[in-house]
């Protein structure tokens, strides 16, 4: 942890994570995804309650992951969200 957290507390929060199993630190970082996921998609619907399902899809994949990518991968995959069904 960084920032204002301070190194007891973090060594503790650490500890105390790793206590757990697996599959327990598994489902609470997908738990966690699961919630920002939602916060975004809530926080884009109010921003441009107009957007297509394809558009939303983008929209979502640029709020996560618009510097992961160089801009003709993110364009690549842009296109595709842009045209996938479901």
């Amino acid at each position: 942890m960084t920032g204002d957290t301070h190194p007891d507390a973090a060594r503790r929060f650490r500890a105390m994570i790793m206590r757990r199993t697996g599959e327990e630190r598994l489902k609470m970082g997908c738990s966690m995804f699961d919630t920002a996921r939602r916060l975004a998609l809530a926080s884009l619907r109010a921003e441009n309650p107009r957007l297509t399902p394809g558009e939303l899809r983008q929209a979502l994949f640029l709020r996560f992951y618009q510097s992961d990518f160089d801009p003709e991968t993110a364009g690549i995959i842009l296109e595709f969200l842009k045209k996938r069904t479901g």
